[in-house]
Order: structure tokens, then sequence, then C-alpha cells
């Protein structure tokens, strides 16, 4: 996915979450906690899309070769 936004979210969270703790700010801090979390649930989301899809290439791929038996 070009667009990906989930590596600059895990980024940008990390560096918020750090410049909260160094600030004193717990605000900032769960701001860059909530926006980490982000993005890997849209890594996990990709991965489990990715899975998913080779699942079904596989299972079409057997109901092809049975129909042709």
């Amino acid at each position: 996915m070009s667009d990906d936004q989930s590596p600059i979210d895990k980024i940008s969270g990390k560096a918020k979450q750090a410049a909260g703790k160094v600030s004193g700010d717990r605000d900032l801090e769960a701001e860059g906690k909530v926006q980490e979390t982000e993005g890997k649930l849209r890594d996990a989301a990709e991965n489990a899309k990715s899975t998913l899809g080779a699942v079904a290439d596989r299972v079409k791929g057997s109901v092809n070769e049975k129909k042709n038996d």
C-alpha cells in the first residue's frame, strides 16, 4: 500500500511519548501511545488482509483442481 500511514504513526507516536515523558506532559505521552497503537493496528489489519487473500487464492486453486479431475 503506497499511502501506508502506519510507519509514520508508529514513529510519531514514539516521539510524542518521549517528548511527553521529558516535559512531564502526560496528555502528550498518552496521545503518543494512542498514535503508536493505531500504527500497529493498521499493520496488523494489513497483514490479516494479505493472509486472508492468500488463503482465498489457495482455496480457489484447490477447488479448480478438483473441478478439473
